[in-house]
């Protein structure tokens, strides 16, 4: 039995870090090509390592905030007082490090602009997941009235 605790213990761990991974990731694609498309705007045709270094340190860092300490609120049913205050804090988050950083030379209209880009990646995250779990709900459904048909038999 413990070793059955023990197990899922480690499978809940395991599955909760690949989510936290995939985010990382996802999320510094998005504020990645958000720098990008500042840079061309500015006629500059490269990115700096440093910058891209701190996007991706800071994505991973307020992964585990948005996880552990705000309840996963992208992938939650609703989006309710935990996890508004979650979506807000991490934005805010976000445009401090990009702010201190300096990502976009200090012009404050691009923060801003960056800020509002974070919440409505949030917002699109979201739906998203909101969206996936009603097809696999629908699809667990499906699957368990044929299951059902068939040992009915």
């Amino acid at each position: 039995m413990k070793n059955k605790k023990r197990k899922s213990l480690w499978e809940a761990y395991l599955t909760r870090e690949i989510g936290i991974e995939f985010k990382a990731c996802l999320y510094f694609f998005a504020i990645l090509f958000y720098y990008c498309v500042y840079r061309i705007a500015c006629g500059v045709f490269d990115a700096n390592i440093f910058h891209m270094a701190e996007m991706i340190l800071c994505c991973y860092i307020i992964c585990y905030i948005q996880v552990y300490l705000f309840g996963n609120f992208d992938e939650a049913e609703k989006l309710k007082g935990r996890e508004i205050l979650g979506l807000g804090v991490c934005t805010a988050l976000y445009t401090a490090v990009s702010f201190i950083g300096k990502w976009f030379d200090g012009k404050t209209g691009v923060y801003i602009g960056f800020a509002a880009y974070v919440l409505l990646l949030y917002l699109c995250v979201f739906l998203i997941y909101k969206t996936k779990r009603k097809i696999d709900d629908k699809k667990l459904n499906d699957d368990l009235k044929l299951f059902q048909a068939e040992h009915k038999k």
